[in-house]
């Protein structure tokens, strides 16, 4: 993309998977981010393609969502690289512990995988000869980071900010902050001198100002009636299966949401459906927005 040093690639994976950045530097080379499971295969094309033969170093992730960490474990046995977690999830990682990662709770895949070094907030790490400075981004996820870089003030927003919103603030569906948090993670990357960003979906954009006034904006529609939060995360993570599925039997579709611990959540604390309530509103949202269509007993993507 034009604004980016030549050592910065960026794949653009759409919304199974995050997207991953390369960095390739004079003596090592990096990525951050892995993308989902059913994609790990391509990630790791992407990635043997773009280095030409050279080896892949180190592999950080900026939190622990399925789709930003999926290809871990493909990276990691045909590269032996160094991964690279936030400290606030190592535990979590070294039991693999299923219920307190996401996997579990929003019915996602990730193959198990392990990691040599923690990042924590304020960690400044070199990758493709540049500083990029760890800050923490709360609000979509708790313990997610963000790195700038001030030499070309590039920012890899991960699903803090992208370029028309951000990711689901999923602890309020838990009944804890992340409003008051993303807005803080707003004013943060506001007092960043950004030219360019790397969102963790979409294409990397230049609008910094027009980007953190529609995601403030969101926020604002999202705070005023938390039950629209929850609302979104059911279509959110409705959309995530149907992509990874491409198709789901309509009279699974009651049963399917309210067996991950997210959805029942969800559905308790905010919207009170019955399952079949739940699933039929969901369905038909998807519907009306385009998402999805139904042909005889399924609900297919688009």
């Amino acid at each position: 993309m034009q604004g980016l040093p030549d050592s910065i690639q960026v794949f653009e994976r759409g919304w199974l998977s995050s997207n991953n950045i390369l960095l390739i530097g004079r003596h090592d080379t990096a990525l951050i981010d892995s993308g989902y499971l059913t994609h790990a295969p391509q990630t790791l094309a992407l990635v043997r393609h773009a280095l030409h033969g050279r080896h892949l170093d180190r592999l950080i992730n900026t939190h622990l969502h399925s789709d930003h960490c999926g290809g871990n474990a493909i990276l990691q046995a045909h590269y032996g690289c160094d991964t690279a977690i936030p400290a606030a999830e190592a535990d979590k990682v070294r039991h693999w512990d299923v219920d307190a990662l996401s996997f579990k709770a929003t019915g996602q895949q990730c193959e198990r995988f392990s990691f040599d070094s923690t990042v924590s907030c304020g960690d400044v790490l070199t990758l493709a000869d540049m500083e990029w400075r760890a800050l923490g981004a709360p609000g979509h996820d708790p313990h997610s980071l963000i790195f700038y870089c001030p030499e070309h003030r590039v920012l890899a927003s991960a699903d803090a900010l992208w370029e028309n919103g951000f990711g689901v603030i999923f602890p309020e569906l838990d009944g804890e902050s992340g409003f008051a948090e993303e807005r803080a993670t707003l004013d943060l990357i506001e007092g960043l001198d950004v030219r360019l960003v790397i969102p963790g979906h979409g294409a990397p954009f230049t609008d910094v100002q027009g980007a953190l006034a529609r995601a403030r904006s969101r926020v604002d529609y999202l705070e005023a009636d938390p039950v629209r939060n929850a609302q979104n995360a059911i279509k959110v993570l409705l959309k995530f299966l149907l992509l990874e599925r491409q198709r789901i039997a309509l009279a699974d579709v009651p049963q399917m949401l309210l067996s991950m611990p997210v959805f029942a959540t969800a559905n308790a604390r905010y919207l009170r459906q019955t399952p079949d309530e739940l699933a039929q509103w969901a369905v038909g949202q998807l519907v009306k927005g385009g998402a999805a269509h139904v042909e005889s007993e399924y609900l297919l993507n688009d």
